[in-house]
């Protein structure tokens, strides 16, 4: 189970990379436009693709199929959607309302959110997402 937590860090690394380069893009190709909402426009676009980035290399580097295993990739993404829903929105933006009403500044509040949602994003993805037909086996 370490070596899937490190390759989930590095999917982690990877999906934030891409999730804030599809967001400047959205917001490059949104801001000419003077959409008022154009920064959450981007943020959304950014999340299903972003997400959709991170399913794929989760699906084909952390949790491999293992053979026989029985997966319906369509109710996986549907998983994996609803948990970094879960874990990226809800949970998310409550710990940043959170460490900057305790004073933590709004440029580092992410990094400690991190602490808390990405072992949430993992046990989620491990034991619910990717899971099989038949259950994992074990820890």
């Amino acid at each position: 189970m370490i070596r899937q937590f490190i390759r989930f860090g590095i999917v982690g690394v990877t999906n934030t990379v891409v999730g804030y380069l599809i967001y400047a893009a959205a917001l490059f190709c949104l801001t000419p436009l003077h959409f008022t909402y154009d920064y959450l426009a981007a943020n959304i676009l950014s999340f299903l693709l972003s997400t959709l980035w991170a399913f794929f290399w989760n699906n084909r580097f952390v949790f491999v199929k293992e053979e026989g295993e029985k997966r319906n990739l369509w109710s996986a993404l549907l998983k994996m959607y609803i948990s970094y829903g879960f874990s990226g929105l809800i949970l998310g933006n409550l710990m940043l309302w959170i460490f900057v009403r305790m004073g933590i500044h709004k440029l580092l509040a992410p990094v400690f959110k991190l602490a808390v949602t990405v072992p949430v994003n993992f046990l989620l993805n491990r034991f619910w997402t990717f899971r099989s037909a038949g259950g994992n086996k074990g820890f």
